[in-house]
């Protein structure tokens, strides 16, 4: 008798073309790459990743866009399953005909994530769907809530989805998998929790399957391929975040060979720069200390940006990280009031956030400032402290986004306990740029679009203008031509606020 061969399809639910279609995630999702890479070491399954989130004509993403006609373009694409997003994601599943369809959800994402497994099981009912990421990591047993999912997974799930793609193929019982969340008989259980991933060094590089097991992969650029992890977990507490249930507290670290060994095979992909997609680069002096070197000696002329806390900026270390190649550093500022960073237990000032900002400029280090406008506590005064600090911070790039109690954290129970989230609360509605976001104690709902509205304005703007003073400075006769190709024959500063839209 034959020996089935057994398909698994690993998706990136759409979130970004749900706004728009030419907004994109132009990037190999880590967390399916990993897993992908375990399932291609570790079992005999044959595998797909299909990032639904990608468009080949990905544009710049517009925060003001998104907190208005992408909004709504977002709600009617979550109601209306007719559009040719949702088409082509059941194409995708029909014409790979998988025997398990794994689907990586964010909260922000997790009703899209539904629709998908709606449209799998609509495909074939005997589809099994399991769910992990972030969001089943927060909430538990009621990703379960969604009838179309068949098993949730916490925490990390590289070993987890080889084991149960095991137990599918021998049809072997889920109740031993340690991590996972599943139905049986029409009841739910909920197996213990499953131990961190002690040696990182052990897994698989994402990147190296790539080639064979992603959808369309000659269509993404070659920055897709551009994010690596060092370290897993994060050892701050900042009350809005969800990080410490996923990967802990406990900081894992690869070690440099291990990484340098990652970076090269980049490298010969053709890749100059890539990005530590770590909660927060090093964590400490030492381990950047030993990194930083070893990047130095190992791969001269790359380039690379981080994310990095406040607290772990002193001359020595920004200089050591520059030398090392470090051309981006990403730090999240969140607030330009005190009390208000005090209320997120972010562990700094706003004075030392500044300090910290211009040392990296010193060192010709670009910088992205993120902020976070809206917290409970905010008042028209606080939102004021934030706007100042968004202009004095000399940042080339600014992250902005509205507060959003994700389930599953602090600031969730926090918000439910006074009133701000109620039982019909809808996570689809609610995300870092949504416009019905408003969990201010002290604005109301209309005020605070009215106030956030015009920073959205600000944001764009000043992201748009830094982006000409950088193609500017690199090639100032760019400029000039593109005002050319228009028929703007105006002065340069008529032009480029032509260019912006203003």
């Amino acid at each position: 008798m034959k020996r089935k061969h057994y398909r698994i399809l690993l998706v990136e639910p759409p979130f970004y073309r749900l706004f728009k279609d030419t907004y994109s995630l132009d990037r190999y999702p880590l967390s399916l790459a990993y897993l992908a890479g375990m399932i291609k070491r570790e079992t005999n399954w044959s595998v797909m990743v299909y990032n639904a989130d990608f468009s080949p004509q990905s544009e710049t993403i517009k925060v003001s866009y998104l907190a208005s006609t992408g909004f709504d373009n977002y709600l009617n694409n979550l109601r209306d399953l007719s559009g040719s997003v949702w088409r082509v994601i059941k194409s995708t599943i029909s014409e790979f005909n998988p025997d398990v369809v794994g689907i990586s959800a964010k909260s922000q994402n997790f009703a899209s994530a539904c629709i998908v497994a709606k449209l799998a099981k609509e495909i074939n009912k005997q589809i099994i769907v399991i769910v992990g990421g972030p969001h089943p990591s927060m909430v538990g047993s009621e990703v379960l809530k969604c009838p179309d999912i068949d098993v949730g997974v916490k925490g990390e799930g590289e070993n987890t989805i080889v084991e149960l793609l095991n137990a599918i193929e021998t049809k072997n019982e889920f109740d031993g998998i340690q991590g996972i969340i599943y139905r049986k008989n029409g009841q739910i259980f909920e197996n213990p929790p499953r131990e961190f991933i002690k040696d990182l060094d052990s897994l698989p590089f994402p990147h190296e399957t790539a080639p064979e097991v992603l959808k369309d992969y000659d269509q993404y650029p070659l920055t897709a391929f551009r994010n690596i992890f060092a370290t897993r977990g994060c050892p701050y507490n900042c009350f809005f975040c969800g990080s410490r249930k996923i990967w802990g507290r406990k900081v894992r670290f690869r070690s440099p060979e291990n990484i340098i060994k990652e970076i090269k095979g980049l490298q010969k992909k053709g890749l100059r720069s890539i990005h530590f997609d770590d909660d927060i680069f090093g964590i400490n002096k030492q381990y950047i200390n030993f990194l930083c070197t070893a990047l130095i000696k190992y791969c001269q002329g790359l380039n690379w940006s981080c994310e990095f806390h406040v607290k772990l900026v002193d001359e020595q270390t920004i200089s050591l990280m520059h030398a090392a190649g470090c051309y981006l550093i990403q730090i999240g500022i969140e607030s330009g009031n005190n009390e208000i960073l005090k209320k997120m237990r972010k562990n700094f000032t706003i004075e030392e956030a500044i300090s910290a900002c211009k040392i990296i400029k010193k060192h010709g280090i670009e910088l992205q400032a993120f902020f976070i406008i809206g917290f409970p506590q905010e008042t028209e005064d606080t939102l004021n402290d934030s706007v100042a600090a968004m202009k004095k911070i000399q940042s080339d790039l600014l992250t902005y986004s509205i507060f959003t109690p994700y389930p599953g954290t602090e600031a969730f129970e926090f918000c439910r306990e006074i009133g701000l989230i109620d039982e019909d609360y809808d996570i689809s509605l609610y995300n870092h740029q949504s416009p019905v976001n408003c969990f201010c104690i002290n604005i109301t709902p209309a005020r605070f679009r009215t106030l956030v509205s015009k920073i959205e304005k600000m944001v764009d703007r000043k992201n748009s203008l830094n982006s000409i003073k950088q193609v500017f400075f690199r090639n100032p006769f760019s400029i000039f031509s593109r005002m050319q190709e228009l028929g703007i024959g105006k002065s340069l500063k008529a032009g480029i606020r032509i260019l912006l839209g203003k």
